[in-house]
């Protein structure tokens, strides 16, 4: 009997992982609660079940019988294959209890606070008074953000000043309605240089692959709008972003996989923004990290998972990044990027998500970007340039 590979989401940003199990032989069982996933088209078994939704997995595990149960690059379904793998009495590679302090915010705070890794101040609200309360003892200057979502979905910033009792309740309503479990995190608003860490443990030992810089739309959401490899911080700071990525990986107790940990770099140090027992997504480990170091992290994360060596030794010293499409408000009229964009020194891919008659209201979250554009350089300044430049050739029109 061949070996079988259960694995949760089929988006494009998970095509890779699929692709890699199945370079090793396995037979593809794929779950998504999208019949259309792009991944469905590589399974040899598909389920349109939600990734979400543990039980109904672990019902369909317990017909299929995969050898293991893996994510990629989503949040929600690491907390669904820590409790299928489970459920099924497979040695795990992160607990149950402990994927939760990986995926929901409140959780994730209370761990690293009792592990004493540098963290923002924080409230937990669960109710309207919780919430006005906590704001008010952050000077109403906070961020604001659901318990357990992804995407930059529901994030928001109040920017400082006593507030009308209905301003307030609109930043409450649009974080409240983007957590599934009502609950809605109040943290003390962090300037400074945002990076991600790329890291991969195997066997409790932590490895860091990368150090990615990230640039973000200005208040009052944070959405991510450009990633660069290698970081341009200097030396020093950048170790003391490693010694605090792997506090927090051993705070969550991962023993087996990849994990992908955001910190500001604030006045006072490095801070934890959030941690995620999984793969960069936004291109960061398909993409970036093989351009800028050669190590192919999405095969080396399906290779431990099947119980194999994965290789994470770096081949070169390179540079690359990604800058997203923004967008407007309104009917998109014309979405175009021309040959001259494929063409130009230093552009590997150029992707359209959206197309004409297509409706978008702007940047507020991460579905909001209408595309990408990857680039390569020496540096990472030139491979930034290089995006910057492609940018400038895509021709983008809205309907008045």
């Amino acid at each position: 009997m061949g070996k079988k590979m259960m694995i949760l989401g089929g988006s494009a940003l998970q095509v890779p992982a699929i692709k890699a199990a199945k370079e090793l032989g396995y037979e593809i069982i794929l779950v998504d609660y999208d019949e259309n996933a792009a991944g469905f088209a590589l399974a040899d078994v598909k389920l349109v079940v939600s990734t979400l939704d543990m039980e109904e997995v672990y019902r369909q595990a317990l017909v299929y019988r995969p050898d293991v149960v893996i994510t990629s690059t989503s949040d929600g379904p690491v907390r669904t294959a820590a409790y299928v793998n489970e459920k099924l009495g497979k040695k795990p590679d992160l607990a149950y209890e402990d994927s939760l302090c990986a995926t929901i915010k409140s959780h994730m705070r209370k761990r690293l606070e009792e592990n004493h890794v540098p963290i923002p101040a924080y409230y937990i609200a669960e109710d309207w008074e919780e919430f006005r309360e906590a704001a008010k003892a952050l000077g109403w200057r906070c961020i604001v953000k659901p318990s357990d979502n992804a995407g930059s979905r529901g994030v928001t910033l109040l920017d400082g000043g006593e507030k009308t009792e209905e301003e307030l309740r609109q930043v409450y309503a649009y974080s409240k309605g983007n957590s599934r479990n009502g609950i809605v995190m109040v943290e003390e608003f962090m300037s400074g240089e945002e990076v991600s860490v790329e890291a991969m443990t195997v066997n409790g030992r932590t490895t860091i692959i990368a150090i990615t810089d990230k640039y973000i739309t200005q208040p009052p959401y944070f959405v991510e709008v450009a990633h660069s490899e290698p970081s341009r911080l200097s030396g020093e700071i950048q170790e003391r972003i490693r010694e605090v990525a792997l506090q927090a990986v051993r705070a969550i107790r991962l023993q087996n996989g990849p994990s992908h940990t955001e910190i500001k770099v604030t006045k006072e140090g490095p801070k934890v923004v959030e941690i995620a027992a999984r793969l960069g997504g936004d291109f960061i480990t398909s993409r970036l990290v093989p351009l800028s170091t050669g190590v192919d992290l999405v095969g080396a994360s399906v290779r431990l998972a099947a119980g194999e060596e994965p290789d994470l030794f770096p081949k070169w010293q390179r540079a690359a990044a990604i800058h997203f499409i923004q967008s407007g408000k309104g009917k998109l009229k014309r979405l175009e990027a021309g040959e001259e964009v494929f063409g130009m020194d230093g552009v590997e891919e150029a992707v359209l998500y959206k197309k004409a008659g297509d409706i978008t209201n702007g940047t507020r979250s991460s579905n909001d970007r209408l595309g990408h554009i990857i680039t390569v350089g020496r540096t990472p300044e030139e491979a930034m340039e290089a995006g910057r430049k492609a940018l400038e050739r895509i021709c983008m029109e809205y309907e008045e």
